[in-house]
């Protein structure tokens, strides 16, 4: 199950394989001057939206179907998008959803490595990743921190 922000004006969880979860992402496409084989098709808007949901980045999401950054979120921004920009924010809070418990799972559990050594001896290391578990945590902290202890924490200086 994902956690989402409550704060997005979603529900608190979703899960990929719930029903309502597919309906989350359904909206209709933004509404287009003129169509382009290259531009923003309504199938490339859904492919945006799936990827993601599964990226949670909108650069990489863009590049995935073939666009750019910015000219995502000059589509967000035009008028009727309405409908886009909801699944936008579902999405990409899914995706960073799942981005975040990625890199936690492999922090926690580690990777495996297999080295050859000489003499053909196989050396088989699973370790956690301690910098992967900080960088995983460290936006869960900083949300934290600004929330509640950003403006009240004091400052360490070698004086102090």
């Amino acid at each position: 199950m994902f956690a989402l922000c409550s704060n997005a004006g979603m529900t608190d969880s979703l899960d990929p394989n719930d029903p309502e979860y597919d309906d989350s992402l359904d909206f209709v496409p933004v509404p287009l001057l003129r169509k382009r084989a290259n531009g923003w098709t309504a199938e490339r808007q859904r492919r945006f939206v799936t990827a993601l949901s599964v990226m949670g980045a909108v650069g990489p999401a863009a590049r995935a179907v073939g666009m750019g950054r910015a000219s995502a979120y000059r589509l967000r921004e035009r008028a009727g998008a309405e409908s886009f920009a909801e699944a936008w924010d579902i999405a990409l809070a899914v995706g960073q959803d799942v981005q975040f418990h990625a890199a936690l799972d492999l922090a926690l559990n580690g990777v495996t490595t297999v080295r050859v050594l000489r003499g053909g001896k196989v050396d088989v290391v699973n370790v956690p990743d301690r910098k992967l578990l900080n960088a995983a945590l460290l936006p869960k902290k900083s949300a934290f921190a600004r929330g509640l202890g950003g403006a009240t924490g004091a400052k360490a200086t070698r004086e102090t």
